[in-house]
């Protein structure tokens, strides 16, 4: 404001200013009360569902599965019964704080925030409410009476549940929810205000009532997570042992001499089982009977025995088992025995000039396995060679060794001979293709063996191209960048001709390419 004598208009442009900013104040505060408004309304809706969730589903639920089975579900019925009236304590102890206070402010929940911003903004109804006279420094009776509910719910809820894995989060999550004090290192405690005067004094009534709200809200929801973390522990209760199953677990065949473990259990497991006896196992681990399989006899066996034990109504189950196995013969046997497998790598056929490979083996030899062919070349060894056929259409490969007796084992395989399927020329994957002309000079010729499986590559190094009307061209290398004038003139139907491919093969064993077929370019 400026200094020292105003004139009449300087003093009304002042005056001005200060409603200015009084109206803009007023409007920011409106905006805050409707935002606190909405969030209250937001939470007692949820809170609302939860509550109705609670009686309709959940509660009615674990009274069915009590009456059903009363020696599962009763304490634990017996523990939410005591659990559902501490929280309606509080909940409905501080529903009567909402009205006292709401009462005072002349509050109408029905009317919109601007029409209510008055009593939403009104302090006085909460200060007077927890704090005796309105003093900052003395809380009220109903201040010490909200702490105490909170205590006993907090308290109520750690007792009962926190020794129980189950609901060890919930006792947690109470322990830090209901807390009407600021823990050690609160940052909200800084200002040296205790917990109630953070939430209570000086406070608009929609920011006491939605702090109000949050603490019925969190009661609400720690008496939903505790009755359905009591329905999910004990869903295996349910299940009633009135069909079993004896299973065993064990290898089907068992190498002479080579003893074996088999298992042993009831289908529906439980690591300890009253009254389990098992018999034809050496002993019994975690509810599961563990035999040595007999492995001293070649041919089939079994394993016998009968699994017995109390179920939890103190009938006693037997259930027979067996489980069939068969003793095969050792490895000295098994190498004895005689027999030869040989396979191409590529199909049943070798491709003439190539190395082919080769893998063989022979059922019962010992040391080393060669393999010899008529009309081919052999290299390699160990099972693993290359057979690279001349001139015939079929050639016989002949794999030997010896049994661990020294006999010779020896069988011949009969494989087809054929040539390398000749390459083709193509552009863009193709050996006919339509495009431009003005895209011809893009392209690039390559050569292909399609469906051949053998690693091959080409290196095309150098084509003619012929046009319509114009003679041929030599081109170097395998780009068609070289004929751009040549396409030039080309219209839509015309024909180029790519021919005389000269390529380098690597991968065909020095073979020669010749009459690599040419490629036909349709104009558009």
């Amino acid at each position: 404001m400026a200094q020292g004598k105003q004139t009449p208009r300087q003093k009304m442009i002042n005056l001005m200013y200060l409603v200015f900013i009084a109206m803009l104040a007023m409007q920011i505060d409106q905006e805050i009360i409707r935002s606190y408004k909405d969030t209250n309304q937001s939470l007692t809706d949820t809170r609302n569902m939860v509550e109705e969730k609670n009686d309709k589903i959940f509660e009615k639920t674990l009274q069915a599965k009590a009456a059903a089975s009363p020696e599962v579900y009763g304490p634990l019925q017996e523990q939410y019964k005591g659990l559902e009236a501490k929280t309606d304590d509080l909940v409905s102890f501080i529903d009567g704080l909402k009205g006292k206070m709401s009462t005072a402010a002349e509050y109408d929940p029905n009317l919109p925030s601007e029409e209510s911003f008055t009593a939403l903004n009104n302090t006085e109804p909460a200060t007077k409410l927890f704090f005796n006279d309105g003093d900052e420094k003395n809380p009220s009776k109903t201040a010490a009476e909200l702490k105490t509910k909170m205590d006993d719910l907090r308290n109520y809820i750690t007792t009962t549940f926190a020794s129980n894995q189950q609901f060890a989060d919930i006792a947690k999550r109470a322990q830090k929810t209901l807390v009407p004090d600021f823990v050690k290192g609160d940052k909200r405690a800084a200002g040296g205000k205790s917990w109630v005067q953070y939430k209570f004094y000086n406070q608009p009534l929609i920011a006491a009532l939605s702090n109000l709200e949050v603490i019925q809200s969190e009661a609400r929801n720690l008496q939903s997570d505790a009755i359905s973390s009591m329905l999910q522990e004990k869903v295996d209760a349910d299940i009633k042992f009135d069909a079993y199953e004896a299973l065993v677990q064990g290898p089907k065949q068992v190498l002479q001499g080579s003893p074996q473990e088999v298992k042993v259990a009831i289908g529906t497991r439980a690591s300890a089982i009253p009254g389990l006896q098992i018999t034809g196992v050496s002993r019994i681990e975690n509810g599961q009977g563990i035999a040595t399989l007999n492995a001293g006899a070649v041919g089939p066996q079994a394993l016998r025995g009968e699994i017995k034990f109390t179920d939890k109504n103190g009938k006693v189950h037997s259930l027979p088992y067996e489980h069939t196995y068969d003793v095969i013969a050792g490895v000295q046997e098994l190498k004895a025995q005689k027999g030869a497998l040989l396979s191409a790598d590529k199909m049943n056929v070798l491709y003439r000039g190539l190395p082919n490979p080769v893998s063989g083996s022979i059922l019962g030899a010992s040391g080393n396995i060669s393999l010899s062919a008529s009309g081919a070349s052999v290299g390699g060894g160990n099972g693993k060679w290359t057979v690279t056929p001349s001139a015939g259409n079929e050639v016989t490969l002949t794999i030997s060794g010896k049994d661990p007796k020294g006999a010779t084992i020896s069988q011949p395989f009969k494989f087809r001979v054929k040539n390398v399927p000749p390459p083709v020329g193509q552009i863009r994957g193709r050996n006919v293709v339509a495009m431009p002309a003005s895209s011809i000079a893009n392209q690039s010729v390559t050569v292909a063996m399609p469906d051949f499986d053998f690693p091959v590559s080409f290196s095309v190094n150098s084509f003619m191209f012929k046009v319509p009307g114009k003679a041929a061209m030599r081109v170097n290398g395998s780009s068609l960048n070289a004929v751009e004038g040549l396409t030039k003139g080309l219209r839509s139907g015309d024909i180029a001709i790519v021919f005389d491919i000269q390529a380098t093969a690597t991968g065909l064993g020095g073979q020669v390419l010749q009459n690599i077929p040419g490629i036909a370019i349709n104009v558009q």
